[in-house]
């Protein structure tokens, strides 16, 4: 980005769930700039009703995912001359969620699909038993590993087109926090956990088509967490027959 401060065009999504339209903003670029910087200016500076949401700004919190040029993003970890087309930025809402007001979504449909895939732990013993051990190198310990990482932004749920097209299917962090449940040896109840993401919203949904993967910032798979439920869902059905 050029020395010379210059001005972006920003069209930022304002609107309630019942109407909206994208109203157009002047920001001064900045050096080192993050689209969040862009959109506190804008409130600070320009229109102290827009609404928005944020908090750690350091990517540890995921509250400020945002759709940034049409693709899910944190806005706090994403520099401006990034993603800068031309000298335009759009900033929206994230995709597949209500919208509250303006920048806000209703993360509600997210974390109802977590309970909804038995991503919660069922306990095998009580508080009083000794604490179990788990070998960190075992095969279920190091697929939980790549899972846990995830901090509930829902980036990938604005970037999956099966959660557009249907909006019973669970989606990738639900079914991802399933995966990591069920490989866990200290949950009582796999079985619980596969019959919850092999219903109608369930894993045998996905179209594999990894754009959770592809946006997911913090670097995880959550396709390669679907594939393990639909492998041990298959595998399940036929244990019944059997």
């Amino acid at each position: 980005m050029s020395t010379k401060q210059e001005d972006i065009d920003v069209s930022v999504w304002r609107g309630d769930p019942h109407s909206g339209n994208y109203e157009n903003f002047k920001v001064p670029a900045q050096e080192s700039q993050t689209i969040l910087d862009v959109i506190s200016w804008i409130q600070q500076n320009q229109d102290a009703t827009l609404s928005y949401r944020f908090a750690c700004r350091v990517g540890m919190c995921g509250s400020c995912a945002m759709m940034v040029n049409g693709i899910p993003r944190w806005t706090c970890r994403t520099h401006l001359n990034k993603v800068l087309n031309g000298n335009k930025l759009v900033v929206a809402p994230l995709r597949n969620l209500p919208v509250i007001k303006d920048l806000v979504t209703d993360m509600d449909p997210f974390f109802d699909k977590w309970i909804a895939a038995e991503g919660l732990h069922h306990p095998s013993k009580t508080r009083l038993d000794p604490i179990e051990e788990i070998e960190p190198k075992s095969i279920g310990r190091v697929e939980i590993d790549t899972g846990i990482e995830c901090i509930n932004c829902s980036i990938c749920y604005a970037a999956c087109d099966t959660v557009t097209n249907n909006s019973d299917y669970l989606g990738p962090a639900a079914l991802q926090r399933a995966w990591t449940v069920y490989n866990d040896v200290k949950d009582a109840d796999k079985q619980t956990v596969l019959d919850a993401v092999s219903g109608d919203g369930g894993c045998l949904n996905c179209h594999s088509q990894g754009s959770c993967s592809v946006h997911c910032p913090n670097d995880l798979n959550p396709m390669n967490a679907i594939a393990g439920l639909k492998r041990a869902t298959v595998a399940s059905l036929f244990s019944r027959k059997g």
